[in-house]
């Protein structure tokens, strides 16, 4: 067997059925439209969210609420969490690198410490924001909170 011999399966390719040409194509007279109305005319094209007529969804829901644009969405990272890292990778300095590494941030992602826990040692913690009580914390342990 080679590229030369190779076909399609049985039955897999059928014609394409040939509309607007006459009765002889057994899709004569209203080439498959059906009778009347816009979707039969030629240049009909149904905007986006038309219902018929009947009120879209986009109106019927309600709005409400409010979207701030200059949001600043942080990933909240834990005091237990750092000291985990820590011990577990016997690391002094803990910056968002080491976070993405064990898989706590994405790419792009900002930080942000919180006090849930307690630090046993002194570390120099890195992130895009503290808690004020999280960095009360990494400096009653020693350590040193420094905000990128």
């Amino acid at each position: 067997m080679d590229l030369s011999n190779l076909q399609p399966a049985v039955g897999s390719v059928q014609r394409k059925t040939r509309i607007g040409r006459g009765p002889g194509s057994g899709k004569g007279g209203t080439s498959t439209r059906g009778h009347k109305g816009a979707k039969s005319r030629s240049g009909y094209s149904r905007k986006i969210g038309f219902e018929g007529g009947q009120m879209p969804i986009q109106r019927r829901l309600p709005k409400f609420g409010f979207k701030n644009i200059n949001r600043v969405e942080y990933k909240a990272i834990n005091l237990n969490l750092i000291a985990q890292l820590a011990e577990a990778r016997q690391l002094q300095t803990i910056g968002l690198d080491d976070l993405r590494q064990a898989g706590y941030l994405r790419r792009g992602q900002l930080a942000k410490v919180l006090a849930n826990g307690t630090l046993s040692q002194a570390l120099t913690v890195e992130a895009n924001a503290f808690s004020a009580a999280a960095k009360a914390a990494i400096e009653a342990a020693g350590g040193t909170a420094k905000t990128l």
